[in-house]
């Protein structure tokens, strides 16, 4: 049995570069970026008239998921889209002078599993929130097409599967080529033989063929989407909707770094947080010391604390939650990059954080041992090496 599919992948006839955009959970406290978004995509079909930024999210996203359903049916309808039957695309993404390489293609939702501890074939990395899932669910649940943002990560040391399509692609028919918005870079995409889907196919799986433990594929990006797709299917059992398009990437890519994700908290008394902050570790905490970098409107300064968890991000993370239980009016986002951490952080009210990350060798281990990490614990990059919505497959 294969774990990894050929799909039938739907792409825009014309005009790539206004109908990618970047991820939905990126920028999120950026509301001028998903302006200028707006802005280049004009009156064009783009991906972003079929996605809900959560910059945008509310309590009640009924209108504008109506809205969205609607446009998904207006461009399957007026053939803004030409479908690709029974493929994956390789694809090259360059940004920041390095070159991103990976397959898209379909994994089935039956060897998926996001709750910690399983031994699925295909895991989440991180903790997943279960409060993020519902209004994610109401996104998918009605709508006809579904677009990944979701990146896989292989565990191919000895570059087997993905790498070797590169010297291949001079004779694989090109899919797209264009400049992403937005400082996105470059991307090109090529349809795969049946030959090479096949050969990808079996290298992918004599990968695990010999462990004990087969950990074939873990969540890079995209978590709570992915696992949106997995309850979306548990509620139907649609065919269609067993399946899910992702993209799959080595962990062992040169391109790929594994950055921080840094804290920043709105609407809280940045004193009393970290008051109760280290009092808390020197109450619960081990030997270990880890470091942290707060900063306020008017100070930037280094905070050593008694390590509660392994990672400094779950020491932290743990007790950020149970300080909003008890204050509900603070506010958390997870931001990509030091220098949009320290701008955020300079607002009334805010305290940000930064701190140490974990190495990416260390990912697949760390899942087989522990289960999953903290969430939110790392990122591929920064926010503008995110995936951006190309491919689409319809679902219903």
């Amino acid at each position: 049995m294969k774990h990894f599919l050929p799909a039938d992948i739907l792409l825009p006839e014309k005009d790539f570069a206004k109908w990618a955009v970047v991820a939905c959970d990126q920028y999120t406290s950026e509301p001028d970026y998903w302006q200028e978004t707006e802005r280049i995509a004009g009156d064009a079909p783009s991906a972003l008239n079929i996605i809900l930024p959560e910059l945008y999210l509310q309590k009640d996203n009924s209108e504008r998921i109506q809205k969205i359903n609607e446009k998904m049916q207006e461009y399957l309808d007026t053939d803004v889209f030409e479908e690709h039957k029974n493929t994956m695309i390789y694809v090259e993404r360059e940004s920041n002078r390095t070159v991103r390489k990976g397959i898209v293609g379909l994994i089935d939702l039956e060897d998926y599993d996001y709750t910690k501890g399983s031994h699925a074939l295909i895991r989440a990395t991180e903790a997943t929130v279960l409060e993020r899932i519902p209004p994610r669910v109401e996104i998918r649940k009605d709508a006809p097409l579904e677009m990944p943002h979701i990146l896989l990560l292989v565990d191919d040391p000895d570059l087997t599967v993905i790498e070797p399509l590169t010297g291949k692609k001079g004779g694989f028919e090109r899919a797209y080529d264009f400049d992403l918005m937005q400082g996105g870079g470059h991307i090109e995409g090529y349809f795969l033989p049946d030959s090479v889907i096949a050969d990808v196919q079996n290298t992918l799986e004599a990968l695990t063929a010999d462990q004990e433990d087969k950990l074939l594929f873990a969540v890079g990006d995209g978590n709570h989407s992915l696992a949106t797709a997995k309850e979306c299917y548990n509620l139907t059992k649609s065919p269609l909707a067993r399946y899910a398009l992702v993209e799959v990437v080595n962990i062992h890519d040169q391109s790929i770094e594994f950055e921080p994700i840094y804290r920043v908290l709105f609407d809280v008394d940045a004193q009393d947080f970290l008051d109760r902050f280290i009092a808390h570790t020197e109450a619960v905490g081990g030997e270990d010391i880890q470091s942290f970098t707060y900063i306020t409107k008017d100070r930037k300064a280094e905070l050593n604390v008694k390590a509660t968890a392994k990672l400094p991000v779950g020491t932290l993370q743990t007790f950020i939650d149970d300080y909003m239980k008890e204050r509900p009016e603070v506010r958390i986002d997870y931001i990509h990059g030091v220098d949009v951490t320290e701008r955020l952080s300079k607002g009334e009210n805010t305290l940000g954080f930064l701190f140490e990350g974990m190495g990416k060798d260390e990912l697949f281990d760390a899942i087989k041992a522990d289960g999953s990490l903290p969430r939110k614990t790392f990122s591929m990059g920064h926010a503008y090496d995110k995936r951006y919505y190309i491919e689409a497959r319809k679902i219903k």
